[in-house]
């Protein structure tokens, strides 16, 4: 039995099935296309310009397409869209966009400065009495400071020890017995021509040396003694009236050396005369040294004194019969001439400032 079922089943033909129709054949399964990713590039400029142009160019009348509102592109530079975008385009963006920032950032800035700067030249009504001091060239602030609390200062003849005290510029101050002024103190050194007097003004409208030193300095200064109109040399002058006080005052024995040319010869006995000193309206004048000019003729001389009377070289050789022809002052207190010019003059450095205040 089993084996007529296995025969049975091995020749029982297939049951045909039935084709479809054309109608209602199942429809083919779409294959999805294979998507290629492609790799970011860079633009060319070409491509930038007609890109730009795509939003910067004006829509024709003719066309009658709607064309929406235009857009600055420098917004998208701020967000980094155009990172990517040519050298050229980030150029322009530096030129139209930035720099206009940067232009108002610096011009405001400018006036601030500028602003600060006039704000800081107003003269102002009052200042504190240790920065007046230290403006004077006396000290500095704090030992200004000293200098008050110690009782040595006087504003318009009274004592002060305020610390902070106000002083304004009609106040009269006094410090070591001299009046003092806030000014900074400056130091010319001239080389005195012929023909000008060492006086501020004349009242024979003649020359002064101040016409000389006009632009050497903005504060007002004063020569430090006197050369007659017709003596050359150097001479100092400066607005530091302790520093006048201190060379024209004879207790300091402030020495002068001086080039002297005569009419005639100087005789070997008169240079005696002279050195032992000769008797004039004031005193005896007496000279510290003199002396023969070595490789200059007998006529020509140099002399050093302290004493400051009036003309006293000229009136010394006139006692003897001599006629000073040229005179000429080579150094006064420890300044030459060296290396200014005659009608020159310069600024003395710290240096020989310090070497003054130490005489």
């Amino acid at each position: 039995m089993s084996r007529e079922r296995k025969t049975g089943s091995n020749n029982r033909k297939p049951a045909k099935t039935s084709k479809p129709k054309s109608s209602e054949r199942p429809a083919k399964p779409r294959t999805e296309k294979k998507i290629e990713k492609r790799e970011p590039r860079l633009l060319n400029n070409s491509e930038v310009n007609s890109f730009e142009k795509s939003f910067t160019a004006k829509p024709s009348r003719s066309s009658g397409k709607r064309v929406g509102k235009s857009f600055d592109s420098s917004a998208k530079f701020e967000k980094g869209n155009y990172q990517a975008g040519s050298k050229k385009v980030f150029k322009n963006f530096d030129k139209n966009f930035g720099k206009d920032m940067s232009a108002e950032k610096t011009k405001s800035f400018v006036l601030k400065r500028r602003f600060d700067k006039i704000a800081n030249e107003i003269p102002k009504d009052t200042i504190r009495l240790n920065k007046y001091i230290a403006n004077s060239g006396i000290c500095s602030r704090r030992e200004a400071d000293e200098l008050i609390t110690q009782g040595l200062v006087e504003v318009n003849g009274k004592v002060t020890t305020e610390m902070g005290y106000q002083v304004e510029k009609t106040d009269r101050v006094v410090f070591d017995g001299n009046s003092i002024t806030p000014e900074k103190p400056v130091y010319v050194l001239l080389n005195k021509p012929k023909g000008y007097i060492s006086t501020t003004k004349d009242e024979k409208a003649r020359k002064t040396v101040m016409d000389l030193v006009a632009n050497a300095s903005p504060y007002r200064t004063f020569p430090v003694g006197r050369l007659d109109r017709q003596t050359t040399g150097v001479i100092l002058l400066t607005n530091d009236g302790h520093i006048t006080k201190k060379l024209t005052h004879p207790s300091f024995n402030l020495k002068k050396i001086y080039h002297v040319t005569l009419d005639r010869k100087l005789t070997n006995a008169d240079l005696q005369q002279i050195k032992d000193g000769v008797r004039l309206e004031e005193g005896v004048a007496e000279v510290d040294s003199i002396s023969f000019i070595e490789g200059k003729p007998k006529n020509e001389v140099g002399i050093e004194l302290h004493i400051g009377w009036n003309r006293v070289v000229r009136r010394i050789f006139r006692k003897l019969g001599y006629e000073v022809e040229g005179l000429d002052r080579v150094m006064f207190a420890g300044l030459t001439k060296k290396n200014i010019k005659r009608g020159h003059w310069r600024i003395l450095t710290e240096l020989e400032v310090n070497t003054l205040k130490m005489l």
